[in-house]
This record gives C-alpha cells, structure tokens and sequence, in this order.
C-alpha cells in the first residue's frame, strides 16, 4: 500500500512540469526556460521526496514480510530508491527542484543529504558545480576524472584492473572508501554530528516499526554496496571521461566533445535505464550538461533541439560502440600518459549524484 500511495505522490510533480500539459511544446531553450519559470513551485517537489520515502518505507515492509525473495527485491529497490533521491538532490544543488534557492539546499539537506548520510549539500555544490561543470574530463580539475583514477581508472591499466575499476564500490577497497566516507562524517563542520546521526537514526526507525530485515536489506545493504554501484555506473556513462575531444566555442559545443548519449534507438533499455539507474535526466547528461539550469523534465526536448554529441553508444557492455569498451581501449591507448591527481573524492558528490 505504502508502495502505492508513494508512486501516486510522485506524479502530482511529474503532472505538474510535463512539458505535454495544455499548449505548450518547447522546442528551444528560450521556450523550455519560460515554461520552467512558469510551473516551478513549492509543493509539487515536497510531494515528489515524500512519494520516494513513502515507497521505501513499503519495501521495508516487503522485506520484513516477504522471506528471501522479499528481502532480495526490496535490497533491489532500496538501491533504485537511493539513486532516485540522489538524482532529485542533484537538481535541488542546481537550484531547480523548487522555486526558492534557499529551500532547494534546506531539502536536499533534510530529505535527502542527512538522512543518506551524504556530505553537506554546500560541499556538493561546490565539487559538482563549481568544479565539474566547467572542468568535466579536464584531469587535475575535475574531482569526478579524479575519482575515477583513484579506482585505477588511468593511463596503461591492465585489463583486470579496468575490469575491477568499473565494479569499483563491490570490491573490498570500494566498500571500505564507502564506509570511510560515512564515518568522516562526523568530522563535518557545524552540524556534524547531526549529520552523522541521520543514517543510524533512519535505520534504527527501521529497526523499530519493520524489523531487523528491513534495516538490513532494504536500508545498509543497498546505501554501502548496491547504491553505491549504480552511481558508480552512471557515471561511468555520463562523459567520454579518457577520450574528450577538445572542442572550444559555446556550451553545447564544448559538451558534445566530451558527453555520450547511451540507447539513442533503444526505447525498451532507456525505459529500463531511466526507471532505474539513470533517474530524473540522467540519461540525457549531455542536454544537462549544456545547459545546467533546465529541470529535467524538459531535457528530452531540449536534447532534440540540441546536435550532438556524435558518440551515441548503444549498449553499455556488449557491441563495437559499447561505453566501457571505449573506456577499455582509451585508456591502453593513452598508456605512458603524464601522471594524474589520485586523490579520492566522496561518491556523493558526483555529477547528477549527483
């Protein structure tokens, strides 16, 4: 039931910016803008959040209740839900979710960052923002190529170790950074402490009203291991992170250098994808990229009023344009490259994890 009412929450949002209600169709920033102006309001983003906590809250039940196989689906879409939030959070950084900025960071903070046990939303903003955005694949300046380099994602790494990079948060060192970032929580300015607090207090609550089952499979096991992966995935798919092609001239231009666009002709996997583990405009990261202040209700118009980017893979892991077998080949290619910045930058505070 919870499940139910949660979904139908959701929609009051999605009724509410679809780009398809009464006359209007965007085709053109100046339009999508105008509109986005128009519908951006306070309440329908509330509905939004409650509808996801709601649903989870349902799969917490299903664990509790469902034996084995329950346990395993609601661990599934604790993960989905988890990604979802994160994705919601990332436009509320932009600035985008609801009509005031300063509430934006308030409900990313208590919806999501506290709860999530994520940095600070004005940490985020500043890595996300300030210093992917306009540096994406530019190594020594973009915290997310840093990430990837610490995974072993780098010039001249063997195919094993690529192999491990892309599974990188399922592997022992994977987990423990996970877990390391989660305690370091507690070393965050001002409200530490509170912020540490937010995951036990989530899972204690679970504990509480469905049980030890729906703590651990719908609630850890999906926040340390499986969340935590599709994040990891996504963004591995959001930019041609090894082989940009450096490109000057206006956003759109620069984007479509050193952005993809996976399942261009793939209806039924970019329904998959979107429902899953590239929520809320994911899959169209180059549009968002282009242009960052456009909710992502209206990305799939722009994208269409958009050209590019010329690398549109149609698979992830299968087939001669597949994204991780790019990633494979860039990196042996750029083999005795110069040396780059390892430093290990939170999961969280990836782009769209954004």
């Amino acid at each position: 039931m919870a499940v139910t009412v949660g979904i139908a929450l959701r929609q009051a949002d999605r009724w509410w910016f679809s780009p398809a209600r009464g006359r209007h169709t965007p085709d053109s920033l100046r339009s999508v803008m105008r509109l986005q102006r128009e519908r951006l309001n306070d309440v329908t983003p509330v509905l939004l959040l409650l509808g996801h906590w709601l649903e989870l809250a349902g799969w917490c039940g299903v664990a509790a209740r469902g034996g084995p196989w329950g346990c395993a689906a609601a661990a599934l879409a604790g993960a989905v839900k988890f990604r979802h939030l994160q994705e919601v959070s990332h436009f509320a950084v932009h600035g985008v979710l609801i009509r005031s900025g300063r509430l934006n960071m308030l409900l990313a903070e208590t919806a999501v960052h506290i709860p999530l046990g994520f940095v600070p939303v004005s940490v985020r903003r500043r890595r996300h923002v300030r210093e992917h955005h306009p540096n994406a694949t530019v190594a020594g300046a973009d915290p997310n190529l840093a990430e990837l380099h610490a995974a072993g994602l780098r010039p001249g790494a063997t195919t094993a170790r690529c192999l491990l990079g892309m599974v990188h948060p399922l592997t022992p060192s994977g987990a423990y950074g996970t877990l390391r970032g989660l305690a370091a929580l507690r070393r965050e300015p001002g409200a530490g402490r509170l912020r540490a607090a937010g995951p036990v207090a989530v899972t204690a609550a679970a504990v509480l009203a469905f049980g030890w089952e729906a703590a651990v499979f719908a609630l850890v096991l999906p926040r340390l291991l499986l969340y935590p992966q599709l994040a990891w995935m996504s963004l591995l798919v959001e930019h041609r992170w090894f082989d940009p092609e450096p490109v000057t001239g206006p956003p759109v231009a620069v984007e479509a250098g050193r952005c993809l666009r996976l399942y261009p002709r793939n209806a039924l996997l970019a329904l998959l994808a979107r429902g899953t583990w590239l929520p809320y405009g994911d899959l169209y990261h180059f549009a968002h990229s282009a242009h960052p202040a456009v909710r992502w209700n209206y990305l799939p118009a722009l994208e269409r009023s958009l050209h590019g980017p010329a690398y549109r893979p149609r698979s992830l892991l299968l087939g001669e344009s597949a994204v991780l077998r790019r990633h494979r080949r860039a990196l042996a290619s750029a083999a005795g490259a110069t040396a780059v910045p390892t430093a290990l930058v939170p999961l969280d505070s990836a782009p769209g994890h954004r």
